[in-house]
């Protein structure tokens, strides 16, 4: 089963410390699961473009949806047996400590 990985910048979090940032064991060890499928980081909010249509007319607005301190910092698209193993692999990704880790299943459409 999918799931998306959402890494999420918590401004509550402990201080990032690039000494214990083990992002290359982490992706290693996704890898060799034969779980990973697609990940990478994204650019700041500020760099956002929201799209909405209304009345038939394109609107487009700088920066993201809502405001908040809390940004969405990547992600990663990973195929496991189940939750549990999702959120084991969660839980041992960097930003799991440094940031939160948000784990969302797949709704494929049908």
């Amino acid at each position: 089963m999918e799931y998306l990985l959402f890494i999420v910048s918590d401004p509550a979090a402990p201080e990032y410390v690039p000494e214990e940032d083990n992002i290359e064991e982490w992706s290693a060890d996704v890898e060799s699961r034969g779980a990973a499928r697609v990940g990478n980081r994204l650019r700041p909010p500020t760099d956002a473009t929201t799209v909405t249509v209304r009345d038939g007319r394109t609107i487009l607005t700088d920066g993201p949806f809502t405001e908040t301190k809390e940004w969405i910092a990547g992600f990663d698209l990973i195929d496991v047996a189940d939750l549990d193993e999702a959120v084991d692999i969660a839980s041992k990704h960097p930003m799991a400590r440094f940031g939160r880790v948000e784990v969302r299943p797949v709704w494929p459409f049908e």
